[in-house]
């Protein structure tokens, strides 16, 4: 169960204290949400803005393995660079991914909007599904409602002469 839930009774401020709480302790803390009728399940970091770090985003995934894929790359993040937008990578264990730079994190991180202003920058990891199909080509195959790419590609390849 989520914290909320587990504390119904809890305010705002309860809840922004849990945050702090966690950021504190490890950097950052991961923020799901669950899937509704049309959209799928999402999550992203909230406390990388911190560091001067984009928070990092995933779509389409569920509860555990995103959860573990953002404490992995928050983790990284911490000690190395962060991804760049259109950086293809096959993640040690985990799937390959592009990284794509939000348009707009405040219409998706509200959590990290609400502890850090509208300014922060974010970076969506978007992953291939099981057969190597990314969400922009047709036979991708996801999680119900896909895997929504919040921000535009931005294609590294050097263009063939």
């Amino acid at each position: 169960m989520c914290w909320r839930c587990d504390h119904p009774l809890a305010t705002e401020a309860d809840w922004e204290a849990h945050l702090w709480e966690l950021i504190d302790s490890y950097g950052w803390a991961v923020q799901f949400v669950e899937r509704d009728r049309i959209h799928p399940p999402w999550a992203y970091t909230v406390g990388l803005t911190r560091f001067g770090e984009p928070e990092l985003v995933v779509t389409g995934m569920n509860a555990q393995p995103a959860q573990s894929l953002l404490n992995n790359l928050a983790a990284h993040v911490m000690h190395a660079q962060a991804p760049r937008p259109g950086t293809p990578m096959q993640l040690v264990g985990g799937p390959f991914v592009e990284y794509v730079e939000l348009s707009e994190p405040s219409a998706h991180l509200h959590t990290a909007i609400a502890l850090f202003g509208p300014q922060i920058r974010a970076i969506l990891i978007v992953h291939a599904d099981d057969r190597g199909h990314w969400p922009w080509h047709p036979g991708f195959r996801g999680v119900r409602g896909g895997q929504p790419v919040l921000g535009p590609r931005h294609d590294r390849r050097v263009p063939q002469r």
